[in-house]
Order: structure tokens, then sequence, then C-alpha cells
């Protein structure tokens, strides 16, 4: 039987092409796919990868043999994939690795509704079946391929949700890196009072400048020299395939992806009073703070955006944030896209005179350590170590919802979780200052890496 456990992740499905991930694989996914979720339509969408379009099709090929219907939308970020999906009330699968490498592709699926797909939610069922050799379908009537474009479509429903047209005019600089906020972010802000210094809009998926992953720091001094270049309001960051953003303030500075949490937090509980918010449990303790203090539910959960949008159906929640600049909102389907967060951000700040950094202070009250990897050869062991060398001490809370996370009288904490596909434990500290930040630090690693 073969074993595609490389290639079936958590979330979604990714490989390198050629090796893990090839036309006849992703036909039999297509073809899975199609008796999982059933008729009418799949959408379809694929990002600017060489070997996506490729892929795309041979998917189509599997899910037309079963005897139904795609649609595609050619290129496409994520979240238009999702509103796709949203919109028209059908399946999704976008061919995307996101940040990886060139040699990597991927397929993000969801069912109708942008609701996603994960290992408890169809990828395990679809996964055993291809092991099991369940062959393609050989529909009596074979599906066919109607090609539809949404980019406007999907450009007026965001500024639909924001209204940009007021706000004073701000000059921004947009780094696509390559990736697809090249392709949708001229139609989303056409026509707005923003003047766009574009870096790196052109299309391709060997990422010519630099990794497509804007939480590197690396992948953003180009963007943060250009905002102190240039003079701009504020930068923003999309990730490969534009479903996360990250923003930097008018000196260059990198804003918390918590921080953005709890601007666009108030801003969605000023139209929605007493509305839940979701945050995971790395996102600063800023962010329950601030939701409580303008009349929200904040609700706290594990790492993961299956996690986060299976609470926001389960609370009703009106948006969710994760600390790796992942933004839901209720208004989307629940989904994520980085280019509403964007909006949220450039609406808050274009409504008043002051700037970014000033802005935005307010949502930053405690230092962090970022994440800090550390490789171990027993992830369980060592996080026992630390629960053992912090469980006996007065006043400290732990509880192990994802990982091991530990409060200390002091109001500061950490979070130490293992990786779901590599041997590293994931450390995150919180305290009062930097100071803090790297004595608590250095005493958990002491122990992780004894």
């Amino acid at each position: 039987m073969r074993d595609l456990s490389g290639v079936f992740k958590a979330y979604d499905i990714r490989g390198v092409v050629g090796e893990q991930i090839d036309a006849a694989l992703v036909r039999e996914i297509g073809a899975a796919f199609a008796r999982l979720v059933g008729g009418p339509a799949v959408v379809v969408g694929h990002d600017m990868r060489d070997s996506s379009p490729g892929l795309a099709d041979a998917f189509a090929e599997g899910v037309n043999a079963e005897g139904v219907n795609v649609v595609s939308i050619g290129l496409a970020s994520t979240d238009m994939l999702y509103y796709g999906s949203g919109s028209l009330d059908l399946p999704g699968a976008m061919f995307t690795a996101s940040h990886n490498p060139a040699k990597y592709n991927g397929i993000k699926l969801c069912r109708a509704g942008a609701s996603p797909v994960g290992q408890d939610s169809g990828l395990t069922d679809m996964q055993r079946e291809i092991e099991q050799g369940v062959p393609v379908g050989d529909a009596a009537e074979p599906g066919t391929v109607q090609t539809r474009d949404l980019l406007d479509a999907y450009a007026a429903h965001l500024r639909s949700l924001v209204d940009l047209s007021g706000i004073r005019p701000l000059k921004i600089v947009v780094d696509a890196g390559n990736g697809m906020g090249g392709h949708t972010v001229p139609s989303v802000f056409a026509g707005l009072p923003l003047e766009v210094v574009p870096m790196y809009f052109e299309l391709d998926g060997s990422f010519p400048n630099h990794e497509a992953n804007p939480l590197d720091p690396k992948n953003i001094v180009d963007l943060q020299a250009k905002v102190r270049e240039v003079g701009a309001d504020a930068g923003i960051a999309f990730d490969g395939d534009a479903d996360r953003c990250f923003i930097v303030d008018e000196n260059g500075d990198a804003v918390s992806p918590s921080a953005i949490t709890a601007l666009v937090a108030v801003r969605e509980l000023a139209k929605d009073p007493g509305g839940t918010v979701i945050h995971n449990l790395i996102t600063s303790k800023a962010v329950p703070e601030i939701v409580a203090e303008h009349g929200g539910k904040p609700v706290r959960t594990r790492v993961g955006h299956s996690f986060i949008k299976q609470e926001m159906a389960r609370t009703g929640a009106i948006f969710g944030g994760e600390h790796s600049a992942h933004y839901y909102f209720r208004d989307f389907w629940k989904a994520d896209t980085g280019m509403l967060a964007s909006m949220h951000v450039l609406a808050a700040l274009g409504e008043q005179d002051r700037t970014l950094s000033d802005l935005t202070r307010e949502y930053n009250r405690y230092a962090a350590s970022g994440e800090v990897n550390s490789t171990v050869d027993d992830q369980a062991g060592r996080l026992a170590a630390i629960k053992a060398a912090y469980a006996g001490r007065d006043g400290v809370e732990i509880d192990e919802v994802d990982g091991l996370t530990v409060r200390l009288p002091d109001g500061s904490w950490f979070n130490l979780r293992p990786s779901n596909t590599e041997p590293l434990l994931r450390l995150n500290v919180e305290a009062a200052d930097d100071d803090a930040v790297a004595a608590l630090r250095d005493e958990v690693l002491a122990v992780v890496r004894a």
C-alpha cells in the first residue's frame, strides 16, 4: 500500500513537485475530493508557481472523471479562492505552497462556504482511499470546466466590508514578494485615496527577491527601507498566496500581529457590540484584555487555522486573529484574508491624523520574544521537564491546551509546544519588558536544551 503521510498534512496537501507531488497523484486527489464533497461543482484557483496551472488542470480532470463540474478561476490569492467558494457556495481547491520555496506546491481544500477541510474533516479519508488504490471514476457523463474571472467581484466585496473612500490620502508601500498580492492589490486598491508604491509585484514563483514569508524579519528589510526612503505612512507585506499580511509603520518598524489583531477587533466590536473574538494562545495577553475592555468576549484557542475556524463557527465569533498574521472574519465566511485585515489598518489610520506608530502604541502593552525554536530528540521528555520545573512554584498556573502554557505570578507567561512536522519545540515568551523576557526565555531554554 502507498504511503502518502509525507504529503497529506494537518491542514493541507503539500510536497516537492516531481518527487512527492505530480499530475498523476493530483488527478487522484481531485477524484477523491469530488467523492468527498459531491456535486454539482468545485471551484479551483492557483498561484503563480510554474507548476500550478498544470497541477490545477490535473485536479480538474480527476474531479470531472467523477461526474462533477469545475469552475476554474485561474490566477488567484487564497482568500480570492475562499471568496469564490463562499459567494458561489461551492467546495474549493487552491493550488499553492504559500511561502514555501519554488520546488514545492500544494493544495488547500474547503467545502462550500469556505469551510476548512483538514485531517479530521476529510483529508484522512481522501488519503486512505488513494493509498488503498480506489480508482479514479469513469462517469458516464464527465463533468465540464467553466472559466470565470472573479477578481473584480472579489475586490468589490472587500471594499463593501471596509469603506476606504473617505479616508485622508495615504502613501503606502506594498511588498507582494513576487506572489499573488501583485495580482490582487491593484484591483482592490484601484480608485481609492492611496498612493501605492509597489515592490516585487511581478508574479514569479521562483521568488527572485526574497522568500514570500513576511514573518521572517529578513524578508521585510527591503520594505522597511523603502518606507523610510519614500516617507510612506505604512508598509504592507503579503506572503506568497496573499492570505497573510504583515504591517510596518511610518518608521519602518514592524507592527506586532497581536497589535493588529487588537486593532481590528476594536473596529469589528464597534460594528457588533458584545461580539466574540477568537485569539490563539501565543497571541499577546493584551488582545483579550483589549477585547474585554471594549465589551467583547475573548475566546482562546490552539494554534492553527482549523481550530480558529471551528471556534468561530461554534461561538459565532465576529473576528479571529493569530500571531502568525492570519486574520479571520465572520463577514468573509469565517475565512482568513490578509487583504481585508490590511484594509482595516488603512481605514483606522486614514480616519484620523495620528501616525501608525502612535495609533498602534495603545495596542502594544508587553514585550515578547518572538518564536524561538529548539531542536530536541525527545519532545515529550523536554515538555515534562519544563512542567516539573514550574509546577511546584507558588502562584504558577499551567495548562496543556496546546503544548504547555505557564503563567507566572508577575504576569509573565510562556508557551512551549512541539512542531507537528519537525523535531522542534517552539517557545514564545511575553513579559513586562525586554529584560524580563530575556531572563524568562533563557531560564526556559536552559531546561529545554539541557
